[in-house]
Order: structure tokens, then C-alpha cells, then sequence
């Protein structure tokens, strides 16, 4: 697999710190699951960290700290860290959401060639799938905040280059653009967004509480 499309230095600093929230932690794992220069990015960071907190002078806890620490001791486990890449169609991080085979994914045709599926998760950000079909673009729109997407099967291009599988687009507000997949196979996605989707045309904003992206 040739990873052309990497994370963010910001991003993976803050994957490796664990301050990113359930969806864009499953959408980073699974990526990492696919492309080893990232896992090796990861792991740099994180002995970074470890290596700051090692040179750290000893302070006192603040009140309660003991109590705090207890208590996120009994909150759900967050998603899988890093995990090396296994045979399938469906990153390890991300199987114990949807199974091992996209063939089983329950999609619901949300447009002409599109078809969505939603993750639950306990973040307050979106996390689904995407399934849309050879040749069709996503009308163009822009993005009320961070969002990120995974390419699991297929490709799409766009003004920033062609995504194939393994590639992530790590996106923030200030990105705008129109997918269009390429011919031959449908392309399917892992989404998580901080804020829905700014659509451009009337059309598209008038349909997207439907679409429901």
C-alpha cells in the first residue's frame, strides 16, 4: 500500500498526548493501521513526551488529583492506540465498530450513488462511513471545523490530489472542495467531523438535513 496522504504534525502530536475525542481517535488509528511512516511518527511523539516528562521537576498534586485520576480510571476505554496493519478489508481499530468486512456494512442511500452508515460512539463529534458510487462527486463544499477521511477502498481526487486507500485528508475550516471518484469502483470512506458540512450550492444545502453530512 502506497500512502501518499499523512496526518498532521499537530494531529499527531495530539493522538499521541490522548487529546483527541472517540471519533477522530477510531479515524487516526485506523489510519495508522495502514501507513507505518505515521505509527513511526506516533511513536516518535510519544517517547518525546515521555522523555519531557522525565526531565519534568517534581511538583505537588493539587487537591483532588488523586480522586480525578480514580475516577477517568472508570470511563469507558478510549479507541485502540496503535495497531499494526492485518489481513481484511477493515483496519483492526475499527472492527470492533463495524466487523471485519465492508460487504457486511448496513448502508442507508442517502443520495442518488451515495450511501451512509453512523458509527456510534460516545464523542460528541460524527464519526460514519461513506459509500459512493464510480464516477460521482460530493458537491463542493467546505467544513465548519476539523474534519478528517480515511479512504478504506477506491479513490477520489480533488484540488489536493488523488486519495487511494490508506490516505486520510486532515482538514480544517479553511479547506474547501469537491471529491470526485474515480471510475471503476466505488469509494469507500471513514469520516469523522467536528461541525456538519458546508455545502456551496442551494441545492445541496437545501437537501443536506437528508443527507445528513
Amino acid at each position: 500500500m502506497n500512502v501518499l496522504h499523512h496526518l498532521d504534525d499537530a494531529t499527531i502530536l495530539r493522538y499521541a498526548s490522548g487529546d483527541l475525542d472517540e471519533a477522530f481517535a477510531v479515524v487516526v488509528a485506523s489510519h495508522l493501521a495502514m501507513c507505518p511512516a505515521c505509527r513511526r511518527a506516533v511513536r516518535l511523539a510519544e517517547e518525546l513526551g515521555g522523555s519531557l516528562l522525565e526531565d519534568t521537576e517534581e511538583t505537588a498534586l493539587a487537591p483532588r488529583a488523586l480522586e480525578q485520576v480514580l475516577a477517568r480510571l472508570d470511563t469507558p476505554a478510549p479507541a485502540p492506540r496503535l495497531a499494526e496493519a492485518e489481513p481484511g478489508d477493515v483496519p483492526q481499530p475499527l472492527r470492533r465498530y463495524i466487523g471485519p468486512r465492508l460487504d457486511d456494512v448496513p448502508w442507508k442511500t442517502v443520495a442518488p450513488g451515495i450511501r451512509r452508515h453512523r458509527i456510534r460512539t460516545g464523542s460528541a463529534s460524527p464519526l460514519y462511513m461513506l459509500h459512493i458510487g464510480p464516477g460521482k462527486a460530493v458537491p463542493e463544499h467546505g467544513h465548519g471545523g476539523a474534519e478528517m477521511t480515511l479512504i478504506l477502498s477506491g479513490a477520489y481526487s480533488d484540488a489536493l490530489g488523488r486519495f487511494g486507500p490508506g490516505d486520510i485528508a486532515d482538514l480544517d475550516e479553511h479547506v474547501e472542495h469537491q471529491p470526485r471518484v474515480e471510475p471503476g469502483a466505488p469509494c469507500i470512506c471513514l469520516v469523522a467531523t467536528e461541525r456538519p458540512t458546508r455545502f456551496k450550492g442551494l441545492v445541496s444545502r437545501l437537501l443536506q438535513p437528508l443527507v445528513g453530512i
